[in-house]
């Protein structure tokens, strides 16, 4: 089992950056993929970014390369979102999600544990 914590969200103006960082706790954390998905009103769940469980491959959703970087800490604990030019677009709440696999995928039914969310508003 894997309870996980984001932190990070808030307001921002358009052009800006946040942080957005994970905290995980449970067992055999470096052994599972990780992912952040967001969820803007009205709109279907996506996968912003992915990390395999050592770090060395990531995914990214087209909206996003070149703006966002996904890493890990394996002895922290943690997962972290860096997301730099912010568009309004960008604004969701943003899930932090753990795979009990060491496989990468962006599918969100691939994904066994979530966070609760935090919200990120970019303003215009």
């Amino acid at each position: 089992q894997v309870q996980l914590l984001e932190s990070g969200g808030g307001l921002v103006q358009a052009g800006g950056s946040l942080r957005l960082s994970c905290a995980a706790s449970g067992r055999a954390f470096s052994s599972y993929v990780m992912a952040w998905f967001r969820q803007a009103p009205g709109k279907e769940c996506e996968c912003v970014a992915a990390i395999e469980h050592w770090g060395g491959n990531t995914d990214y959703a087209d909206s996003v390369k070149g703006r966002f970087t996904i890493s890990r800490d394996n002895a922290k604990n943690r997962v972290y979102l860096q997301m730099n030019s912010l568009k309004p677009e960008d604004t969701a709440v943003y899930y932090c999600a753990a795979r009990a696999s060491t496989i990468i995928t962006t599918n969100t039914n691939e994904y066994n544990y979530w966070g609760q969310g935090t919200q990120v508003t970019v303003s215009s």
